[in-house]
């Protein structure tokens, strides 16, 4: 099903990189963290085509006539990246059947969105190169807000966070739970779903990426990418943000592989999620007087996502 390599640290880090420096975007971001890390698993002898959402990582990596992506790169527009690679993945099978590419060269597709491209606009072209099972990888990188327009709300905020639906008064921040999209994208009976972040030697996400990008048919990605402007933590904490995250079971590891729920990481003990909601100043008013038992509803759905997602790993 697949030609993933034994899975080698050194190896891995010493690949050249296919994302240039010099790009524009933040000091501290988890996005372009989240690239290089999945453009690592390519092999060095593969090519690759890009397709990118509009959004922070699109505006900040590609200003014509400069580009920081080595491989071949579209800009989408902000709902149609999942649409436009899987006509680029046809095309390609049909001009390799027909013989007019190059035998010895091998492509794989893989498209780039932030959670308001991926969740939100761009779900119903995603849904659909999903479900029809092209050949490609669609990675979205998860900053829980529409950080490249000003911070609003998108359907993978996180309750009571603090973003253009401000806190005061009269608000507690987003009333709503935020969507658990890999699970969704996993119920399009996909060959795989992979939910990671930035763990120390990033292990978790190297394997899962190149399982994604080498497994034959539509895979998903789904990567927690810290943004220090829209969660308002210092640059350098970003790793820290990423363990606090995982030990609280705010953002569960786990794969799907070919329909079968695996979990790749179960911290040994689960830390409350005040440890990681107190590491971020977009949910400082959670920790007024008062304003207790909205920590304690936010660990009560974190609570019943672990225990649901440990019944479908058989744990």
């Amino acid at each position: 099903r697949n030609t993933v390599s034994s899975y080698n640290v050194k190896e891995m880090m010493s690949k050249k990189e296919r994302l240039a420096p010099g790009h524009r975007m933040c000091a501290g971001c988890g996005a372009t963290i989240g690239v290089r890390a999945v453009l690592r698993a390519l092999h060095e002898e593969d090519h690759a085509v890009i397709a990118n959402a509009t959004g922070c990582l699109e505006v900040s990596s590609f200003m014509y006539p400069y580009s920081a992506w080595e491989d071949s790169y579209i800009h989408n527009a902000f709902e149609n990246a999942g649409a436009t690679l899987s006509g680029v993945e046809t095309a390609y099978k049909a001009l390799k059947k027909r013989g007019k590419l190059p035998k010895d060269e091998n492509f794989k597709f893989i498209a780039f969105g932030g959670d308001g491209g991926t969740y939100d606009i761009g779900f119903q072209s995603l849904s659909g190169a999903m479900e029809r099972g092209h050949d490609m990888v669609y990675v979205c990188y998860d900053n829980g807000a529409y950080m490249n327009t000003g911070i609003q709300r998108s359907s993978a905020t996180p309750m009571f966070a603090d973003t253009t639906t401000p806190t005061g008064k009269e608000s507690v921040g987003k009333m709503q739970n935020r969507k658990d999209l890999a699970s969704i994208i996993a119920d399009h009976d996909v060959a795989y779903v992979g939910q990671s972040t930035f763990t120390l030697n990033f292990n978790d996400l190297h394997k899962k990426a190149e399982k994604a990008i080498y497994t034959e048919g539509a895979s998903f990605l789904n990567i927690m990418t810290p943004c220090p402007r829209g969660w308002r933590y210092n640059t350098e904490d970003i790793m820290e943000i990423c363990r606090l995250a995982v030990e609280t079971c705010y953002w569960p590891m786990f794969e799907v592989d070919h329909g079968k729920w695996n979990l790749t990481y179960e911290p040994k003990k689960k830390l409350p999620i005040e440890d990681f909601l107190r590491a971020q100043g977009r949910f400082k008013h959670l920790f007024k007087p008062g304003n207790e038992h909205l920590i304690e509803e936010f660990q009560k759905e974190v609570d019943r996502r672990w225990e649901n997602l440990l019944y479908k790993c058989d744990r």
